[in-house]
C-alpha cells in the first residue's frame, strides 16, 4: 500500500451524484488506492443544507454552505463539481483552475457550452479537467473514444444518450401508451423531471452529442450548431407502424464526418430492429461508434443514477491522481486531439444532410391522391422504398398513408413535404421521422 499522503478532494454538491461519489470512494477505498497509487479522500464539501440527514455519512468532512470555501481551500488538490447547471458552476470551475486545482465534473451543460474556454484556462494553468461522467453516466464512452480508439478515424457515431426519452419510447411500444401517458409514468417513477422539457425536447442529448463529436472528430465544442428535435410529436401509431415495417423509433444523437463537413443532429430515428442499439430499452443508454479500423463498437449501460455516475466520477479522480506528477504537455488532451491540431471542419447545415425518411400523412380516400403525392416526390428525385395505405378508422373520412424513402437531401424532402401538405386532399401536417440503417 502506498505510503504517500492521500490526495485531498473537495466536493461541490452532496446531492444524488455527490453522495454516490462519497459512498463509492469509501466502500472501495482499498481498491482505489491500489489503482491510483495513493488514497483519495474527500476533506471538504459544499451543500445547500448543512444539517440535512444524509444516507452517506459525512463525518470527518468539513461542510460549507458556500462552495467558494471549498474551491479556495488550500488543502484541496482536486475539485469535483457535481452541482450541475451553468451558473455558478462555470465561475466555480474557473476559480478552481485559477487556484491551480484539478477539476472533475459530471456537468454536460457546462462542458458543452463553456468547455472550450475551460480547457484553454486549464492548459494555461497546467491542470486537468476530467469529464467522463458528463456523457452516458457510468458508460466509459469518453475514455473509449479518446484513448482506446485513438488509432482509428471515427466515421460516425450514434447514441441513445437520454434515458428519459428512451423510457418513454419503450413504454409507448411495449405498453401501447400515447406520449402523454408514458411521460406521466416516467415522472411518477422519477425518470423525468416535473418540467421535462430539457429531456424530451432533446437539449440534454444535444449537450452530450456536442462533447462526443468533439472528441470523435477533433473539432471544437459547438453546441449552437447541433440540430435538435424532441419526441413529443411521436404518436403510438408511429411506433406501431415502425414496428410493423421492421424498425424501432429511438431518440438518437447522431454525428458523421462526411468529408464535406460534420453532421451534428439529435432527433427521433427509425432504426432496424436487428441492430443491437434498437433493442436498448427503458432508461438504459448506448453509444455506437464506427471506426475505420475497428468497425462498430457498442457501449451499453446505465446513463444516470447515483452510483453509475459516481463510477465515472471516481474513475476520473483516479486518472487525475495518476497524472499528478506528469508534465502537463504529456497528459491526454481534453478533447482527444492536441489543442493546436483541432480541425476547422464545418458543421453541415441541416438542409444539406442526407437520410432516409418515414412519412405519415392523412389523405382523402379518392382516386389520384397517391399519384399526386408520388409525382411530387418524383419531381424532386426522391425515391420511394415502400408505400402503405392503411385501412381507415370506422367513420373516418381520411386514410393514413405511410411512406419510406431512400436517402435524400433534407432540403429536397422539406420542399416535398411543403408541397404535399398544400394538396387539397391531404389533411394536416405530414409526420416525418428520419431513418438510419447504422450499417
Amino acid at each position: 500500500m502506498s505510503a504517500l499522503k492521500p490526495v485531498q478532494v473537495g466536493l461541490l454538491g452532496l446531492g444524488t451524484v455527490g453522495a454516490g461519489t462519497l459512498a463509492v470512494l469509501r466502500r472501495n477505498a482499498g481498491e482505489i488506492t491500489r489503482r491510483a497509487g495513493r488514497g483519495i479522500e474527500v476533506v471538504h464539501a459544499s451543500a445547500r443544507t448543512l444539517d440535512k440527514p444524509r444516507a452517506t455519512p459525512t463525518a470527518g468532512i468539513r461542510l460549507s454552505a458556500d462552495p467558494r470555501a471549498v474551491v479556495d481551500d488550500p488543502g484541496v488538490e482536486i475539485v469535483a463539481e457535481l452541482i450541475g447547471g451553468l451558473d455558478p458552476a462555470y465561475e466555480l470551475v474557473m476559480r478552481a483552475i485559477a487556484n491551480g486545482k484539478h477539476v472533475v465534473t459530471a456537468n454536460k451543460y457546462l462542458i458543452a457550452l463553456r468547455g472550450n474556454e475551460i480547457f484553454a484556462a486549464a492548459r494555461a494553468a497546467g491542470v486537468t479537467v476530467a469529464f467522463e461522467a458528463a456523457v452516458a453516466g457510468g458508460i466509459p464512452v469518453i475514455k473509449t473514444v479518446r484513448e482506446a480508439l485513438a488509432g482509428n478515424r471515427v466515421e460516425w457515431l450514434a447514441g441513445i444518450i437520454n434515458g428519459t426519452c428512451n423510457y418513454i419510447l419503450t413504454a409507448m411500444r411495449e405498453e401501447g401508451r400515447e406520449f402523454g401517458a408514458a411521460l406521466s409514468e416516467a415522472q411518477a417513477l422519477g425518470y423525468a423531471e416535473a418540467d421535462p422539457a430539457f429531456d424530451i425536447d432533446g437539449i440534454d442529448a444535444a449537450h452530450k452529442l456536442t462533447i462526443l463529436a468533439a472528441i470523435a472528430f477533433g473539432v471544437p465544442l459547438q453546441f449552437d450548431k447541433v440540430y435538435v428535435e424532441g419526441i413529443s410529436a411521436i404518436t403510438r401509431d408511429d411506433v406501431l407502424y415502425a414496428e410493423q415495417l421492421g424498425y424501432r423509433i429511438k431518440h438518437l444523437g447522431f454525428a458523421r464526418d462526411t468529408g464535406a463537413g460534420i453532421e451534428l443532429r439529435v432527433h427521433p430515428t427509425l432504426v432496424p430492429q436487428r441492430r443491437l442499439i434498437a433493442n436498448v430499452d427503458g432508461v438504459m443508454n448506448a453509444v455506437l461508434v464506427h471506426g475505420d479500423a475497428v468497425g462498430p463498437v457498442l457501449m451499453y449501460g446505465a446513463g444516470a443514477g447515483a452510483e453509475p455516475t459516481a463510477s465515472a466520477v471516481v474513475a476520473d479522480l483516479v486518472d487525475v491522481v495518476r497524472a499528478l506528477t506528469t508534465d502537463p504537455g504529456n497528459r491526454v488532451p481534453h478533447l482527444a486531439f492536441q489543442p493546436d491540431a483541432l480541425a476547422d471542419a464545418p458543421v453541415l447545415a441541416m438542409d444539406a444532410v442526407c437520410s432516409a425518411c418515414y412519412m405519415r400523412l392523412f389523405a382523402v380516400d379518392r382516386p389520384g391522391v397517391l399519384a399526386d403525392i408520388t409525382r411530387i416526390l418524383a419531381d424532386r428525385n426522391i425515391s420511394i422504398e415502400a408505400i402503405w395505405q392503411k385501412e381507415p378508422a370506422e367513420g373516418a373520412g381520411t386514410v393514413p398513408i405511410i411512406l419510406l424513402t431512400h436517402r435524400v437531401e433534407e432540403r429536397a424532402i422539406n420542399d416535398a413535404i411543403d408541397r404535399i401538405e398544400a394538396l387539397d386532399a391531404v389533411c394536416g401536417a405530414v409526420m416525418r421521422i428520419r431513418l438510419e440503417e447504422l450499417s
